[in-house]
């Protein structure tokens, strides 16, 4: 398993676990409430279908106190284990209860003279840990709009029994919510998988479309100049290896290295009478020369992900004393990219052979790079580069373009792929 699929299994996990953590005991409490609300539900329909026989016009008169002793006997022992009735002003008519209805009677949390207009239900836990349901029904003709002339509160005591029942219809419910979140994770995971495995691969290809077109545009600027391919691969891996050690994210890194190949790429705007004239160029035609910087930014500048080597291709002819161009720019006032180019690109440049020059040696190049250190090139990139420039002469010095390019591959496709 490579690492965005173990990261990706463990975050969906994590997520599976946390939604069944949180959704399980929702769903436990809901369940609970839903199953004692429909069991207080089917107590208060009951007794309204039992006091359907009951005459609720005659809670008044002499006869009241009987006859409301009569219903509520007729409730107790059944349904309800205490049954009161009251008349319309909320006067006790008539209690009855059984013997466990006796015994918990005055344990029970008291309550105000009866004026509600609708049932509810009320549920207690006594200090025996038993589960009491008080139901509170009003009492009025068939039609609801009928004037209210009584109430009725009955009592329960809920059977063990149905208390584990109704616990365990809540965590069987609460344990089918975790294990359907875990099963979603467990679903997921493999589609994520497989869209990522599908995105990773359009993006290569995009990417190597990119790469490839840079290569192409770095390798058509070095050979309109009389220069190699080389160049630019070792220039840029150079450049990246200090880049590295001075902390470059990705997306610095891949302005750095596309920049780098990129660098010179105004001179495809530059005569050729200029641009290959073998002896030293005149005034007019350096000012000529000159303009290439100009161009490049004109061409890389919108481009997408060309728009990057800006930095690069608009900073790599200045220097840190002021005096470069086009801008004259001093200092820190140099993009860091185009700082670190410049200190590659002048290595590189001493450092290998050209049509017109043999290479220097690595002590020869290293002194000059000294010499200019605080004129033309960063002292704080210097020093970066100082400790690695021998081991990457070393690496570069004797290899091929095609060796040079595989090395700077694999750090291409290591920032460029993020």
């Amino acid at each position: 398993m490579n690492t965005f699929n173990r990261r990706t299994a463990v975050r969906i996990a994590a997520i599976s676990v946390v939604l069944a953590a949180i959704a399980s005991p929702i769903a436990w409490y809901v369940t609970r409430e839903n199953t004692e609300e429909g069991t207080v539900s089917l107590a208060i329909e009951e007794s309204k279908r039992l006091l359907q026989h009951f005459d609720v016009n005659q809670l008044a008169g002499p006869q009241a106190e009987a006859r409301a002793l009569l219903a509520a006997r007729t409730f107790t022992g059944g349904l309800f284990d205490i049954a009161e009735i009251y008349d319309r002003q909320g006067k006790k008519l008539a209690e009855a209860m059984t013997k466990d209805g006796a015994a918990i009677e005055k344990i029970l949390p008291g309550h105000a003279v009866p004026e509600y207009a609708k049932a509810f239900y009320a549920s207690h836990r006594l200090p025996d840990g038993r589960w009491v349901m008080r139901i509170f029904v009003p009492l009025q003709g068939e039609d609801p709009r009928s004037a209210i002339t009584g109430y009725f509160e009955g009592v329960r005591i809920m059977p063990e029994w149905q208390h584990e029942q109704m616990l365990s219809n809540a965590l069987t419910t609460a344990l089918m919510i975790a294990l359907a979140s875990l099963l979603c994770g467990a679903v997921i995971y493999p589609v994520v998988v497989h869209l990522s495995a599908d995105n990773e691969r359009k993006t290569r290809e995009v990417l190597d479309s990119h790469i490839s077109m840079m290569e192409a545009l770095g390798r058509a600027i070095a050979k309109r100049d009389s220069d190699t391919g080389a160049h630019n691969y070792r220039v840029a891996l150079t450049a990246a290896r200090i880049a590295e050690q001075m902390g470059f994210d990705d997306n610095a890194m891949q302005s750095l290295i596309a920049g780098s190949f990129l660098h010179d790429v105004g001179k495809i705007g530059i005569p050729d009478a200029i641009l290959l004239k073998p002896g030293k160029l005149d005034d007019e035609e350096f000012a000529v020369m000159r303009t290439h910087v100009e161009l490049g930014e004109q061409i890389v500048t919108g481009m997408g992900w060309l728009d990057g080597a800006n930095a690069v291709v608009a900073g790599h002819h200045e220097k840190w004393n002021g005096k470069g161009y086009p801008r004259q720019l001093k200092g820190e006032e140099i993009p860091l990219s185009a700082r670190i180019f410049a200190v590659a690109d002048v290595f590189d440049a001493l450092c290998s052979r050209r049509p017109y020059k043999e290479p220097m040696s690595f002590s020869a190049a290293m002194d000059i790079l000294e010499r200019d250190t605080g004129s033309h090139f960063d002292p704080a990139v210097m020093a970066v580069f100082r400790p690695m420039a021998g081991a990457v002469h070393g690496a570069l010095v004797d290899c091929s373009e095609e060796q040079v390019r595989h090395l700077l591959e694999q750090r291409v496709h290591q920032h460029f792929a993020s």
